[in-house]
């Protein structure tokens, strides 16, 4: 059995980390020199396949979470983000996850919505007629994808809706598709523009917008946890985090940065395993919204026995197959080390530790404040940057601590004296 529960996994040297990663998801020598080069796993004449006037590439710190007990199973869960102490948040917060056996998730089918904007009708006649071609449009739809078809998946159903706009109602033409293992835009925007002129034919009207609803409702995934009440800090701490989550829950500028502690675990995440991040924050930013006013996206409360317990649900579309998982060298990389072997898997990571790293973050709000651990973290980079060896970076982060000085220009100081 695997154990992500990995003692000072921080205070281990590159090497010995690569080491540990390389034994836990069994990578080979070549990958392992994927991860060590500097590029980031991509050259630039990937790169200047892959977007339109390429100039170079961006590389971001990839860490490891560790600690991360998920239905059961342990993992070590890739990251990338410039942001610190979020991994370590994370990690921590998966600590005292696993004491009581750590994270409950559950993920729905991924079923990917996709709509067709139908102009000039008469939406009520209209509507009757796509109702009853309801089988050849999903067989139309279904013949654009053989892979689906073949594994039983594809367009299930056929929906419409009518919209209120200035310019009077529209009517929406809605495809569910079920895309399998894959995020499922490419397929369902072909879907979409495939069925488009047989709705035009049958309804006399005009067919405009034919794409996929990143707002992926029908892919959610849900994550609980216990949080031993001694191991949070005693049940005033519990009480208190339970405070500043009704604070979040009911003030819309409170919301958003609550949530955003959310997005910087799942985000981490999605970047590692070369997800569409944008979509993803716009479909938990809509749905923190779904009550009518924007909320927090956890839940926190106690149970009989005062422990703290936190839930999480997110839409999440998310895919191990096609886009940018199957091209990047270094994604690929960071999938085979979560080792999620279907779509609902990957979500129900991903969950986990946003609900791992919003715990982490409010407890500290509600204890010691944030800025602690984030400014050592801070004075380390810092102190990097200014060009400290390895065994005096400890020794000028206490320094600019004590002397309340974080500042590259202090570290390049301390790094003169000593």
């Amino acid at each position: 059995m695997k154990d992500s529960s990995i003692s000072k996994f921080f205070e281990k040297s590159r090497s010995e980390r690569l080491d540990i990663i390389k034994n836990f998801a069994d990578l080979s020598d070549e990958e392992i020199k994927i991860l060590e080069n500097p590029n980031g796993g991509i050259s630039f004449e990937k790169a200047d396949k892959m977007v339109e006037n390429a100039i170079g590439t961006f590389s971001l710190p990839l860490g490891i979470a560790t600690n991360f007990k998920i239905n059961g199973k342990d993992y070590v869960i890739p990251m990338v983000i410039e942001e610190p102490s979020v991994i370590a948040a994370a990690s921590k917060g998966a600590k005292v996850a696993r004491i009581l056996g750590g994270f409950e998730v559950e993920a729905d089918e991924s079923y990917s919505i996709g709509q067709i904007q139908i102009l000039d009708v008469d939406n009520s006649d209209a509507i009757i007629k796509i109702k009853n071609s309801t089988d050849e449009i999903l067989k139309l739809a279904n013949s654009k994808s053989n892979t689906l078809s073949k594994m039983g998946k594809g367009a299930k159903e056929v929906s419409c809706k009518e919209i209120e706009t200035p310019q009077g109602k529209m009517l929406i033409v809605e495809l569910l598709i079920d895309v399998g293992d894959a995020m499922g835009a490419n397929v369902t925007n072909t879907m979409c523009e495939g069925v488009s002129p047989f709705l035009e034919q049958i309804t006399g009207g005009r067919s405009l917008l034919r794409i996929l609803s990143n707002y992926s409702t029908r892919r959610m995934a849900r994550a609980k946890a216990v949080f031993e009440k001694d191991a949070v800090g005693g049940e005033d701490v519990v009480d208190n985090i339970i405070s500043a989550f009704q604070f979040a829950d009911n003030d819309v500028f409170r919301a958003v940065t609550h949530n955003k502690g959310i997005m910087n675990g799942t985000i981490a995440v999605a970047n590692a395993t070369g997800q569409d991040s944008r979509a993803i924050e716009a479909a938990a930013n809509a749905y923190a919204a779904n009550s009518g006013r924007y909320r927090s996206l956890s839940k926190w409360s106690k149970d009989e026995n005062g422990n703290l317990v936190g839930s999480l649900e997110l839409p999440l579309s998310v895919g191990i197959v096609g886009g940018i998982a199957n091209v990047h060298p270094t994604a690929k990389i960071c999938n085979k080390i979560l080792g999620a072997t279907s779509a609902q898997e990957l979500a129900c990571i991903m969950t986990a530790t946003g609900l791992a790293q919003n715990y982490s973050a409010i407890r500290a709000l509600s204890t010691e404040g944030i800025q602690k651990g984030h400014m050592r973290l801070h004075a380390r980079n810092l102190a990097a940057a200014a060009g400290a060896a390895n065994e005096q970076i400890d020794k000028i982060v206490q320094k600019m601590i004590e002397e309340k000085n974080i500042s590259l220009d202090k570290a390049k100081e301390l790094v003169n004296e000593i």
